[in-house]
């Protein structure tokens, strides 16, 4: 490790935005890719916290990780940070998706508040590596670089035509290089030519730059997005480890990626950059395909998480979540089933599943946005049956929790404790109800469930009326800043 790493002030940023919509049916706007389990037992959003974490150490001065999110996930963020006991040092979060380019001058703005300015280590948050080792090797490398003010990017060398990613062109093969140019994704032609001349190496989405040091290659490149961002940095609001932008100004901002912003036009011009390789085991899980790659597979190339069962099929991957899926004489496809919808596609076609989800959301449908089993900021529910003026939940609340006080005007509803305590505010009458005991909710009586206890709360609600939708609510007071409906 040399003296200049050692002497920096580092700040690891975790961009944890994005809807990951060709890992759907998984995946979903309300439950994106960075938050899912796909292998081991943290998700892709704590593997990136927990592999920056990794910096600390050898006298260097790591501040508390930056992340960077959706203004709708912000307790998914909270509630998986807590399980890795990652204190964050802000959490910011974008009123709305404006791409990658707004999301990290956020993030260098909040950096350099206090008069600081250091070195991000910036990282998307829906990516594997295998060798942690090595990862932070080239990590502390390229924050070496970077300490004088250049923009380091980390280039992965191709082990197959890839025509998923975009490409580095740089001029050495080993330690930090000049990036000659960068080329959008090619074609399978492209690809193969790419990894046949070997100066090509996949964009790995992964930077680390001084915070004065994107501002200004911003200004420079895109002075728009500088200030239209900063417009709405001014009229941030801070809540604890919440840090919100004006909405307004932010809706203001060109939604616009890193690469196209800044990247791609700094190769030829007064704004250094380079490229460390990373040889880490490192994958982008963008698409199925890419799970299909890292995951253990058996003697004919099959890979499957959760109940499957295979017969005369080779490099098949399987996803169950809720029950059996068992595949006969299939080759190169995928198949993965969640309890409301089933995917089958060809492993060469999966950058195309955004397809169905553009479908969906141009039919309305409510498969795109959320899965049956909904999380929220107090637990979660999970629409087990319905049918013509009636619905059945299962609904989770965790310890010291409550929803909102509230009523409804078109159903009534029956909860039914299945295990823990539950308080129940049920017009002006407060009751504790435990294990097998039941309470009625008339149709527009004020109503509150909490859990006062130390073990999480599950109950069975069963809804009955002549509407049923999420939207018939009138919240009366709500512990997370929700609006009234």
């Amino acid at each position: 490790m040399s003296s200049t790493s050692s002497s920096v002030q580092v700040t690891p940023v975790v961009m944890a935005g994005g809807s990951g919509t060709r890992l759907w049916p998984l995946s979903r706007a309300g439950y994106p890719k960075q938050f899912l389990v796909l292998s081991g037992n943290t998700s892709l959003f704590q593997q990136a916290v927990a592999r920056l974490q990794a910096l600390r150490g050898d006298g260097r001065q790591v501040n508390p990780t930056l992340v960077v999110g959706n203004e709708e996930h912000r307790f998914l963020v909270l509630d998986q940070l807590r399980e890795l006991r990652a204190e964050p040092g802000a959490v910011v979060l974008e009123p709305m998706g404006r791409n990658t380019a707004p999301a990290l001058t956020l993030a260098a703005l909040q950096a350099l508040e206090g008069g600081q300015d250091p070195v991000l280590v910036v990282t998307p948050a829906d990516q594997t590596v295998t060798d942690e080792e090595s990862f932070s090797g080239a990590l502390a490398q390229a924050v070496d670089a970077a300490a004088d003010g250049t923009i380091v990017i980390l280039g992965i060398a191709p082990d197959r035509p890839e025509t998923g990613y975009g490409y580095i062109c740089a001029s050495a093969a080993q330690g930090i290089a000049a990036v000659e140019r960068f080329v959008e994704k090619p074609d399978a032609a492209t690809a193969a030519r790419y990894l046949a001349e070997g100066s090509y190496y996949w964009n790995s989405g992964m930077f680390v730059l001084r915070a004065s040091a994107w501002m200004s290659a911003l200004e420079r490149f895109r002075p728009d997005i500088a200030s239209t961002t900063r417009a709405a940095w001014a009229a941030r609001k801070t809540d604890d480890k919440f840090v919100r932008p004006g909405k307004e100004e932010f809706a203001a901002v060109p939604s616009e990626s890193v690469d196209y912003a800044v990247m791609e036009k700094c190769p030829g011009s007064r704004t250094a950059i380079r490229m460390v390789p990373l040889d880490a085991g490192w994958n982008d899980l963008g698409a199925w395909e890419a799970v299909w790659q890292v995951a253990p597979k058996d003697a004919e190339g099959n890979s499957h998480v959760g109940d499957a069962v295979f017969a005369d099929s080779r490099n098949t991957l399987v996803h169950a979540t809720s029950r059996l899926v068992s595949v006969v004489g299939l080759d190169d496809v995928i198949v993965v089933e969640t309890a409301d919808a089933v995917l089958v596609t060809d492993r060469s076609r999966s950058q195309d599943v955004k397809k169905i989800v553009t479908r969906l959301d141009a039919d309305k449908r409510g498969e795109h946005t959320l899965h049956r089993k909904v999380h929220r900021p107090w637990g979660w529910y999970d629409s087990i049956d319905n049918g013509p003026r009636f619905q059945v939940k299962r609904i989770m609340v965790k310890p010291g929790a409550s929803l909102s006080l509230q009523m409804h005007h078109h159903r009534a509803e029956h909860w039914i404790v299945v295990s823990g305590t539950a308080e129940v505010t049920n017009g002006d009458k407060v009751i504790i109800l435990t294990e097998n005991q039941s309470t009625y909710i008339p149709l527009g009586q004020t109503h509150r469930l909490a859990n006062p206890g130390k073990l999480p709360l599950e109950i069975i609600e069963v809804q009955s009326g002549s509407y049923l939708g999420e939207d018939d609510i009138v919240r009366f007071e709500d512990t997370y800043g929700r609006a009234p409906q």
